[in-house]
């Protein structure tokens, strides 16, 4: 059986884009304030890309939950969406929409998806992500929050209503302090999730949707 996460092709495109997000230290990290569009446009050149063992989890977790529709908030160069659309290519079934903020990494993006041979299993929406997301039909059975991460939780909210019993959340970085109010909400059992947090660098949060 094919893993298409691990094959020549995808592979090649994986190391490269691994290789260029090594050398973000490097770059400039642009504004520290402004409006998303704003911070977005000046860290255009920066990945901030999952870890390739996030990456291999992401596939793995897919895989096992064999998810209709995968919604990845935050794309940048695509990284994980590669990751992701594997997972959905191997299932023989599904979808996966990512949404990018910046117009220059919409663009990579699909490109390295092309790359990948991946570009028909998904979909990359171009804007703000409270707006593009509003129109992606559920169910929704796999979420990745990897965005700008005081709108993590607000983009969680918006697609709860389209969330499939026992759908995966998955929110990466979750030792930004950004990240309190989603881990808040998904730790506290009354808002319906099963949570634990995953050591793989900046953690990641795999939450349930229980109830």
């Amino acid at each position: 059986m094919t893993i298409t996460l691990h094959t020549p092709r995808v592979r090649t495109t994986l190391d490269r884009l691994f290789a260029e997000a090594s050398r973000d230290d490097a770059r400039p990290v642009g504004r520290a304030s402004g409006t998303a569009q704003e911070l977005a446009d000046a860290r255009e050149e920066l990945y901030m890309p999952i870890s390739r063992q996030g990456g291999e989890l992401l596939y793995s977790l897919a895989r096992a939950c064999r998810p209709e529709t995968v919604v990845e908030f935050g794309t940048s160069f695509g990284i994980s969406t590669i990751c992701l659309a594997a997972a959905v290519a191997d299932n023989g079934t599904g979808r996966v929409f990512g949404t990018e903020l910046n117009t220059a990494k919409v663009a990579a993006a699909r490109a390295n998806l092309e790359e990948a041979g991946l570009a028909d299993t998904t979909t990359v929406l171009a804007g703000d992500a409270l707006e593009t997301l509003a129109d992606v039909r559920g169910p929704i059975g796999l979420v990745l929050l990897d965005g700008w991460k005081d709108l993590c939780l607000p983009v969680l909210r918006l697609l709860e209503p389209r969330l499939a019993p026992g759908a995966l959340v998955v929110a990466d970085d979750i030792d930004q302090a950004g990240m309190a109010d989603h881990l808040a909400y998904v730790r506290d059992p009354a808002n319906g999730y099963v949570s634990v947090a995953f050591p793989v660098e900046d953690g990641m949060e795999i939450s349930c949707r229980a109830a």
